[in-house]
């Protein structure tokens, strides 16, 4: 793997990747060029070699790319043929949701402990996780060696429980709540705010072809 930095977009890009990677296994394609990628994605098909080239050369002249071994080797890039344990804070809907879509999940990140700090929710179980308070998150974190928390609490109580997995040790946060939180350059955090996507989607249902989408590119 190369050691030249490697920008934001193209780590987004890698979970794209795989996915159709894996839909093409599923109906057994051995083999897969770049620009057959390209119209999946819609993305150039320069693109997709230039972003794979950054990880190493994992495609032959004039065959492509073979799918299995391609799917292995960004599972390698994105830490996915290791077990990732994964804490979430916020036993709603929402959470009920994530749980219920992780426990189908083939991928080795799983969720493996549920926080909450309402007294009605703590001690009943999602997908038999049992709701722990909030008082026992660090010691359960450290217990179980936990690398990522999800946020899917109220806005206003957001960035007290990112203070809180900071402190435990976690090292990355996927932050469901509409609120920009603080924490410290060694943990990464990434947003899914709903509302956020919502309103910028609402943009484009009367201003087709105003704005170029510069995404695809870096």
């Amino acid at each position: 793997m190369k050691s030249a930095k490697i920008s934001e977009a193209v780590v987004r890009r890698l979970p794209i990747y795989l996915q159709v990677l894996n839909e093409l296994h599923i109906r057994e394609i051995q083999t897969v060029s770049s620009q057959e990628l390209g119209v999946k994605l819609d993305l150039n098909p320069a693109q997709i070699r230039k972003d794979l080239a950054y990880f190493g050369e994992f495609g032959r002249k004039g065959i492509g790319y073979d799918v299995m071994y391609l799917i292995e080797k960004i599972r390698q890039i994105l830490k996915l043929n290791q077990t990732i344990k994964v804490a979430l804070v916020g036993a709603g809907n929402l959470g009920h949701a994530l749980c219920n879509y992780n426990k189908y999940s083939k991928d080795n990140m799983q969720i493996t402990a549920v926080f909450d700090v309402h007294p009605e929710k703590i001690g009943s179980s999602i997908n038999n996780l049992v709701v722990e308070p909030m008082s026992e998150l660090e010691r359960v974190v450290a217990e179980q060696n936990i690398r990522i928390g999800i946020i899917t609490v109220p806005a206003h109580e957001a960035q007290n429980v990112a203070n809180q997995f900071i402190a435990a040790g976690v090292e990355g946060i996927l932050n469901f709540a509409p609120a920009i939180l603080r924490v410290p350059d060694d943990v990464r955090i990434h947003n899914a705010d709903f509302t956020r996507e919502l309103l910028s989607l609402a943009y484009y249902l009367n201003h087709e072809g105003d704005v170029s989408d510069d995404t695809a590119m870096d």
